[in-house]
């Protein structure tokens, strides 16, 4: 039997590893085994692109495309190129009319833009092991200064439905933005998704929409299950992210990822 090759596209946190930052070997079997398969196996993350490069080298990925900073940053991989990928796409907007309504709205909030490559620029320090890379402290207009690919927007004394209430409450406009499992808010240019991004990869690499599938446990994998033409939510996800689903697999704790993968073998 001949393998019709898939999209197949996978969160990493909460969905490939677990909370605490695991990967479990049944998933890392299933992965293997898919791509060994023929399919292209996508990693589709909100992680910028340094902590994204060790799932990749954990999973033995090493060619094909890699959606970073949920969607504004798109890799192609090349075990060639100097850092082992190059940027294909990489799509920024003006951070400041979103920062200045944002702006003494929480009072512990931290705020982080990405520097491509490198790290974040941070208003504040993040709670340990949060982000990856090179983190400098600059004043609050050093912030706004440049365009950027993403801002993220975190509490470490709030909960995700407090961010929710606080976008509700502000109103955020002309961008793309998710709330993450805690009080995390990450915002993207307007029309920039894993989805938007997923499309992209799709058509470099020739797959009908009809092959694609996509695997993700929050509310920044809502428009990427439903670009997809099966998209499957983790049996941890939230009811809206699950509501946009196909379908819904078992808890990251008990490898819901496992039987997703198996299916396409």
């Amino acid at each position: 039997m001949t393998t019709t090759p898939h999209l197949v596209a996978l969160d990493v946190d909460g969905t490939t590893i677990n909370h605490a930052g695991e990967m479990s070997a049944p998933v890392l079997d299933a992965v293997q085994a898919v791509a060994e398969a023929g399919h292209h196996v996508t990693i589709a993350t909100g992680r910028a692109i340094l902590a994204t490069l060790p799932i990749l080298a954990k999973l033995g990925i090493t060619t094909g495309y890699a959606v970073c900073s949920n969607g504004a940053v798109t890799l192609r991989l090349d075990p060639s190129a100097k850092d082992g990928y190059e940027v294909i796409d990489a799509v920024t907007f003006d951070p400041r009319p979103a920062l200045e309504l944002l702006r003494g709205e929480w009072p512990d909030a931290v705020v982080a833009v990405e520097e491509l490559g490198v790290g974040f620029k941070v208003s504040a320090p993040f709670p340990e092991g949060e982000l990856e890379g090179q983190i400098t402290v600059v004043p609050w207009e050093e912030l706004l200064a440049d365009p950027v690919t993403r801002v993220t927007f975190r509490s470490p004394g709030g909960t995700s439905e407090d961010f929710t209430e606080l976008t509700e409450r502000i109103g955020l406009h002309g961008v793309n933005y998710a709330v993450g499992f805690t009080a995390w808010l990450d915002i993207n240019p307007e029309g920039v998704s894993k989805g938007s991004a997923l499309e992209l990869v799709r058509r470099h690499l020739g797959v009908e929409p009809a092959n694609t599938v996509a695997v993700g446990d929050q509310r920044n994998d809502l428009e990427m299950l439903r670009w997809a033409a099966r998209g499957v939510a983790m049996g941890n996800a939230p009811d809206e992210v699950k509501a946009a689903a196909d379908e819904t697999t078992l808890d990251v704790d008990d490898d819901g990822l496992v039987p997703v993968l198996q299916s396409l073998l």
